[in-house]
């Protein structure tokens, strides 16, 4: 397998620094369960476009957006079910 180029190393660091970015949020919420000052509205639009870009990265074959997406989904998924088992409560 051969290296990765710059631009694939470049991609690969921002797409995994945006997915720990979403761990302490994930954190937070699960030990609180806190969701009341957490949008729905934003959080479902911010997971389909998560789910819309790794669906764009296996078309296009553009692995490290596809690997760095899917658990920056699984993350902001998380927030997203705790929000929506919330809602009755808040």
């Amino acid at each position: 397998m051969p290296w990765p180029s710059a631009v694939e190393l470049l991609g690969s660091v921002a797409g995994l620094l945006t997915t720990i970015s979403f761990v302490p949020q994930v954190v937070k919420t699960l030990k609180s369960g806190q969701t009341r000052d957490i949008s729905l509205t934003m959080w479902l639009t911010f997971c389909t476009g998560v789910a819309l870009w790794t669906v764009y990265g296996v078309l296009i074959q553009a692995w490290p957006m596809v690997i760095t997406n899917v658990p920056t989904l699984a993350l902001a998924g998380t927030i997203l079910v705790v929000k929506i088992r919330n809602m009755s409560r808040e």
